[in-house]
């Protein structure tokens, strides 16, 4: 069994990584291959308990590829970690089919509880190098996680997430071609941006409106700027209670007086 998916592994491998030019160049020099293969060792150990030969094994492989996979991990087929420094994958954690990580990838917990408290990873994710899954989270089925995102919630299936915390940059109608470190060839929108430009429309919605109220408001025959003289000419003025009815605003009826006790 373990021989037969080491072949799978293989072939995965040189699909996904144009440097890889032979089965032989795979099999000698990708740290990714060798770690899921010493996982594979571990976590037969681990799940007929044997957990401290299990975690043996798991440390000589971190030790020799880099790559620390917990013996409790559930790591499904054709897993690809490419490059492979700084990967670390929790207890808890469940990785599904065809699933590609890079490097410096954790998919860690965030409490101390000993039940599910890493993140679920379902088929054909992609996580870009130096990406923090953190939780008891599910990323559906072939999302991507960019490079350097912090993703602390769930994340539908089939969108792209970057950015701290990760936010959602765009949603694919269909799948496409296998997107390394986890973005696509074209550039993504900015979400920030996208917001921006909303709220820019919204404001020009209302100064709009604003201007075609006081249109409105000037040739109303009972609501017009004749029956309201505060609102017209030179200084703003209030109703008062003087012969005109009116005052300006912020002078109190014995402003004058006042005036004339002060010097002013």
């Amino acid at each position: 069994m373990i021989f037969k998916r080491l072949r799978e592994d293989i072939e995965s491998i040189r699909l996904r990584d144009p440097a890889a030019h032979s089965r032989l160049e795979v099999l000698l020099c990708y740290p990714g291959l060798h770690a899921v293969t010493i996982h594979r060792i571990s976590h037969w150990c681990w799940t007929r308990g044997a957990r401290v030969l299990g975690r043996f094994i798991s440390h000589l492989g971190r030790l020799f590829t880099g790559i620390e996979i917990h013996p409790g991990a559930i790591v499904g087929r054709r897993l690809f970690i490419d490059h492979g420094t700084g990967v670390v994958i929790g207890e808890t954690a469940v990785i599904g089919s065809d699933v590609t990580l890079y490097h410096g990838v954790t998919l860690g917990g965030t409490s101390l509880h000993s039940g599910k408290r890493h993140p679920t990873l379902d088929d054909g994710v992609i996580v870009g190098s130096g990406a923090q899954v953190l939780g008891p989270i599910t990323v559906g089925k072939g999302a991507r996680i960019g490079a350097n995102a912090v993703v602390l919630t769930d994340v539908p299936p089939g969108v792209t997430m970057v950015g701290i915390p990760a936010r959602m940059a765009m949603r694919r109608s269909k799948d496409p071609e296998f997107c390394a470190y986890g973005l696509p060839g074209e550039s993504l929108p900015d979400p920030v941006i996208r917001a921006i430009d909303s709220l820019r429309g919204q404001i020009a919605g209302l100064v709009e409106r604003v201007t075609e109220l006081e249109t409105e408001l000037h040739g109303h025959p009972t609501l017009g700027c004749a029956r309201l003289p505060h609102l017209v000419g030179g200084e703003p003025t209030v109703p008062g209670t003087g012969p005109d009815h009116t005052r300006p605003v912020g002078k109190s009826p014995d402003q004058p007086a006042l005036e004339r006790e002060t010097g002013s």
